[in-house]
């Protein structure tokens, strides 16, 4: 595979997962949620949505897959891929949360046309 044909795959990737977690955003607004931001990076890693619920600070991973031939996207939220959000959350929340504040992390998994938002995820 050519340099060029790598990064137009990159690319592609990319505006895929941004529709997704577009769809995911619009999903969150119409159940109440508030959109603080969409894609937050540190030097640690990055999240895809933080939003907020009444008063709890909500960290949310949008996963997508066409099918379930290589299981679901939940399971792609591996302990490893747990611990880089959670080290990502609290450097969000030392930057700008100026008080103790409620949070939990949410997966919202995409499954084809079917969208499932689990909440407390881990």
């Amino acid at each position: 595979m050519s340099y060029m044909q790598k990064q137009s795959m990159q690319k592609n990737k990319r505006l895929i997962g941004a529709a997704y977690e577009k769809l995911a955003t619009d999903s969150l607004t119409a159940k109440g949620y508030t959109i603080i931001c969409n894609n937050y990076r540190c030097k640690v890693g990055e999240i895809d949505i933080v939003a907020k619920i009444q008063e709890c600070i909500v960290f949310i991973e949008v996963k997508y897959r066409a099918n379930s031939l290589y299981g679901f996207p939940r399971e792609a939220v591996n302990y490893k891929k747990q611990q880089r959000i959670k080290l990502t959350a609290k450097c969000y929340l030392r930057q700008h949360e100026k008080y103790e504040v409620s949070c939990r992390f949410d997966v919202i998994e995409i499954l084809g046309d079917v969208l499932t938002h689990i909440e407390g995820a881990f």
